[in-house]
């Protein structure tokens, strides 16, 4: 038996995910004068490494599920990352010129349309998540759990509440605890909600599930810490 490739694995999987993500973006059916379509399939198809998506296939596989049932969920989840960046590089936010080495949405088709384009990257998420839970056949209260835990994620006591107190932290320099907070919302939640949805779409019990939330929490926090000081290396 040929030994396990992770990279080999993690590129076939990214091929799956970004046909997936083209698959369920909307198409036009009449005139589009902001250019809607075309600003979030650049947010969501330019780059990305598709970690997150990833993840959510892989803790599916792990519980023993097939990986077509996870799809679903991994694109919802790569939609809720690509819509974040999209607000986070807005003037009013970041103020980024540039994501990935390409203008940023609000630069390239103004920010009225980058503001548009996170509102439906994020409800085209939910969409996603709750029409595959109908294609695969998921119990109600299954396909409900899984809704529930993306929601909680990127909400205020996740991924939005994270970048609130990250904004906060431009005018005053936070304490370890409260950096340790805010990275917990902005980062590690949707990373746990990644690794707790694969095990709910792919049929885990309750304790898979938090086992792998868990693991998904911690690695999302590792992940942060390890950006963190990339980018204080490059600015020294």
């Amino acid at each position: 038996m040929a030994a396990f490739q992770l990279e080999d694995y993690l590129a076939e999987l990214r091929s799956r995910i970004d046909a997936a993500l083209e698959e369920r973006l909307p198409r036009v059916e009449k005139e589009d004068p902001l250019r809607l379509r075309e600003a979030m399939a650049a947010a969501l198809l330019e780059g990305g490494k598709r970690l997150r998506p990833c993840l959510t296939v892989a803790a599916c596989q792990a519980v023993g599920g097939a990986s077509e049932r996870a799809l679903g969920a991994a694109c919802a989840v790569e939609m809720v990352h690509a819509y974040s960046l999209v607000h986070d590089d807005l003037p009013s936010m970041d103020n980024d010129d540039l994501r990935r080495g390409k203008p940023t949405s609000h630069k390239r088709f103004g920010e009225a349309t980058a503001i548009l384009v996170g509102d439906a990257l994020q409800t085209l998420a939910f969409e996603t998540l709750s029409a595959e839970g109908c294609a695969n056949e998921l119990s109600a209260p299954r396909a409900v759990r899984a809704i529930h835990e993306l929601a909680r994620a990127v909400g205020a006591r996740g991924m939005v509440g994270g970048q609130a107190m990250d904004m906060a932290f431009k005018k005053e320099p936070p304490s370890f605890e409260a950096l340790e907070l805010c990275h917990s919302g902005k980062t590690a939640a949707l990373f746990s909600a990644c690794t707790a949805l694969g095990a709910i779409v792919g049929g885990g019990d309750d304790e898979q599930i938090e086992v792998l939330r868990s693991y998904g929490f911690d690695l999302g926090l590792a992940f942060q810490h390890a950006d963190d000081l990339k980018d204080r290396e490059f600015t020294r």
